[in-house]
């Protein structure tokens, strides 16, 4: 069982100086985008910096932690988190400010599509791309989010953050290793914000960048539906909705989870959805497209939490899998 209370005591003196939102047993399914899920047992959202290291000084050694941004990336299973979630406020993480030439620095929390507003409103290029991309700026840079053939390690100079111990560290963009959707994201550490670098261009020109990225998404993607955004990373050489489609997954429903007709790499949640519809969905998809296609889907949606008793899914994995 969980105990957000007996967490919060644990604290210490500390739980009575924090001056962010400390929350037990919070209800992720009204965090999370897909919105199904189980609770987290303690939800903490700091202030500011100075809030979030009174936090994780205070915090015991043992006890889990976990980071989650706006929630767009991600399905929370039904049985819930154990141990801390920290969810960064807009208010001390949200920020985007200029930093030189052509260069910006941006809270963690902003969500992508600010920062693109903001770079466009500073004569900045480069960043139109992130308006085609849900979520904030901490998961883009823990996954090396992209669209429209841009990534945002190509924007990254470097990151900040702070680790467990609340001592706050700098990430140079080489040390985080980027790849196709992939990072090597340092252990126990949360992202605060990042330098960013992009390139002089007429105010006009983006606009108009970020308008064929807006009317992309508008008529290709389930933008008004409960989605996590893109389901599986696309395999080399190979776009996952076409694979999807051609395994005859296109509508698929399993209880109120379904593959969108409109694109089907993108899951929804049709009003009632347990994670566990939505997770299951995902494995039969892959477990087809496998099958007709001999292509293992890799998940882009970061799946956290536990099973609720019974309620366990196992990953496809293919017999003849080396």
């Amino acid at each position: 069982m969980f105990d957000g209370k007996g967490l919060i005591d644990r604290l210490g003196k500390a739980a009575s100086e924090l001056r962010g939102r400390l929350v037990p047993n919070t209800a992720m399914e009204r965090v999370t985008w897909l919105r199904a899920g189980g609770p987290a047992e303690l939800l903490f959202q700091p202030l500011d910096e100075d809030d979030l290291r009174l936090f994780l000084r205070a915090l015991p050694a043992d006890v889990p932690l976990s980071v989650i941004g706006v929630g767009s990336n991600l399905l929370v299973r039904d049985g819930g988190l154990s141990g801390a979630v920290v969810r960064l406020s807009a208010k001390g993480f949200g920020q985007q400010e200029m930093a030189g030439e052509n260069r910006i620095i941006a809270g963690a929390i902003s969500p992508d599509k600010h920062i693109a507003g903001f770079a466009m409103d500073q004569g900045i290029g480069g960043f139109a791309f992130m308006y085609g991309i849900p979520g904030s700026l901490g998961g883009a840079l823990a996954m090396n989010a992209g669209a429209h053939g841009t990534e945002i390690s190509e924007r990254v100079v470097e990151i900040y953050g702070m680790n467990r111990k609340g001592e706050t560290v700098t990430i140079p963009r080489e040390a985080m290793r980027y790849g196709y959707r992939s990072a090597a994201v340092p252990k126990g550490v949360i992202f605060t914000g990042a330098l960013l670098e992009g390139f002089a261009r007429e105010r006009s020109v983006i606009r108009d960048e970020m308008e064929a990225v807006r009317h992309h998404r508008e008529t290709v993607q389930p933008v008004q539906e409960k989605t996590g955004g893109s389901t599986f990373k696309n395999p080399d050489g190979q776009s996952a909705w076409r694979l999807i489609d051609e395994a005859g997954c296109r509508g698929l429903m399993i209880g109120g989870a379904q593959m969108s007709p409109m694109h089907c790499n993108f899951m929804i949640n049709r009003g009632n959805a347990s994670a566990y519809d939505l997770e299951y969905l995902g494995e039969t998809v892959r477990e087809r497209v496998y099958n007709h296609s001999g292509i293992l889907l890799e998940w882009e949606i970061r799946r956290v939490g536990r099973f609720l008793a019974g309620r366990d899914i196992y990953e496809f994995v293919p017999q003849d899998l080396d």
